[in-house]
């Protein structure tokens, strides 16, 4: 969501809790990736006890791969739900991501596992994707959309990019719908995730923003509206770990 001062002729928008320039966004979230890449999987490891390994599995299952399938995972510069396709026999991938170093990981770790075919590699925008309309059977995002500048916009490239009878799944983290659960995890994302992010990669204030991002993310109910508004239809929403993270899946009708 933007902002606008009437005392400013600059938007702002927020960045973690800090209120930027919708201009100073990108480059901003850019610059935390940039530093977080190389320990980015082992950091979501640690930051959520391995179960996003879980939640991502989920994704996967919702999405049912298929052989002929044309799929767009945009924010996914590492590569880890592309791999995750194809192990569940799932047809070419094209992995997008606005982020060159996170691009540059997922790559070298294709190779290293011996894949040259299937996945494709590209850097765009999730908001001003460099594809035609109607050519992907499937779009995914994991943990991505919370981190762009305008969600809404980046919703409806998302369905313009989509065939006719397209699946859009985004697996992002949430709302806690249980009490005592969301308690402990406010307490464990603002002492703990920083601290791990100083231990592990060297930089508490990027996992500062992480935490601070998802309590800036829009709830369940708040994404569903906003899946509407962008023309996708038939749309589901499933909790997961109690609402630490969700599953929304849309159609292209």
């Amino acid at each position: 969501m933007t902002h606008h001062d009437p005392n400013d002729s600059a938007p702002t928008t927020h960045f973690g809790d800090r209120e930027v320039a919708v201009s100073e966004k990108a480059q901003l979230v850019r610059g935390v990736f940039d530093t977080v890449a190389g320990r980015y999987d082992l950091m979501n490891d640690l930051m959520s006890w391995g179960v996003h390994r879980l939640w991502k599995a989920a994704l996967i299952d919702c999405l049912k791969p298929r052989q002929r399938m044309q799929l767009l995972d945009v924010a996914g510069g590492t590569g880890d739900i592309a791999q995750r396709y194809l192990d569940a026999g799932g047809g070419d991938v094209t992995v997008c991501d606005i982020n060159v170093a996170m691009v540059s990981v997922g790559r070298d770790r294709s190779l290293d596992r011996g894949m040259t075919g299937g996945i494709k590699w590209a850097v765009g925008d999730a908001e001003a994707l460099p594809f035609p309309d109607a050519t992907m059977d499937a779009y995914t995002i994991a943990f991505g959309l919370r981190n762009v500048t305008d969600i809404d916009r980046a919703l409806r490239e998302a369905r313009r990019v989509l065939k006719p009878g397209g699946h859009f799944l985004c697996l992002e983290f949430s709302r806690v719908v249980l009490p005592l659960l969301s308690d402990f995890y406010d307490r464990y994302s603002y002492s703990v995730l920083p601290v791990l992010g100083d231990k592990i990669a060297g930089d508490a204030d990027s996992y500062r923003y992480l935490v601070e991002s998802i309590r800036k993310f829009p709830d369940q109910n708040a994404l569903r509206d906003k899946l509407a508004a962008a023309g996708l239809n038939r749309i589901t929403v499933r909790n997961l770990s109690g609402g630490i993270a969700a599953i929304h899946a849309a159609w292209r009708i």
